[in-house]
């Protein structure tokens, strides 16, 4: 019987579906972490990744850290590119690059600074009630919790030490924030806001990392501020 290519395809477009899934809700990820994750073989797991990287889905990064390496090359982590990334929520990407791009020659910077803060308005707005509401979750846990429902696939990471990471695995408008940055700092603004206290932004999908992260010191007590969901524009 002759073999066919494209039923063959057809049948691991699933399987990839899952491949891709998973690196979006958990970040970059080697081949051995999502053989493990999905219940796959190394070798299916490895002619997944190959298939889409050719593609431009995926592509293979070394590793950030080589601190803890044993002997021999450290594993290559595999990320969604720009255009793997298309697949998910990011349809009027143009459209908006393009209103954005008229409001900046209209307005000026100001007036996509000011479009940037009423854009995360839900930060603020939702924060304080879900903290009442939810008392058990740590201010990073309810923001994860926000962003989650907003598009953004958040989860928290303990860092020793520091404090709490805040991993956004997905970013529904990093393809229009790659032009305007204000976009991501508004976002950051709102994140310190409803904290009372200062936090920094490591990294941006925005800016080619695979996920975006957001550092929240130990110790942040947002019960401090008189009224976290103040106008945005005060």
């Amino acid at each position: 019987m002759e073999f066919d290519e494209s039923a063959a395809n057809g049948a691991d477009q699933p399987t990839r579906q899952r491949v891709v899934r998973s690196i979006l809700d958990h970040g970059p990820s080697t081949a051995a972490v999502l053989a493990e994750a999905l219940d796959l073989t190394p070798a299916a797991v490895r002619r997944h990744l190959d298939q889409l990287v050719e593609e431009g889905v995926l592509e293979a990064r070394e590793p950030r850290s080589q601190a803890s390496r044993g002997r021999g090359r450290p594993a290559k982590v595999f990320a969604l590119t720009n255009h793997g990334r298309d697949g998910f929520d990011q349809q009027y990407d143009d459209l908006a690059v393009q209103a954005l791009r008229f409001l900046a020659e209209t307005g000026g910077d100001e007036a996509v600074r000011e479009f940037a803060h009423r854009r995360v308005a839900f930060v603020e707005e939702r924060f304080g009630p879900l903290m009442t509401a939810e008392p058990d979750l740590s201010p990073a846990e309810v923001l994860a919790k926000i962003f989650t429902d907003e598009g953004y696939i958040a989860s928290v990471r303990q860092l020793p030490v520091v404090g709490e990471q805040l991993c956004q695995q997905h970013c529904p408008v990093s393809h229009v924030a790659h032009e305007f940055p204000q976009l991501c700092e508004a976002e950051t603004e709102a994140i310190s806001r409803v904290l009372d206290h200062h936090v920094q932004r490591l990294a941006t999908i925005a800016h080619g990392d695979g996920v975006c992260t957001t550092c929240i010191p130990t110790g942040v007590d947002p019960s401090r501020s008189t009224d976290t969901r103040k106008a945005v524009s005060s």
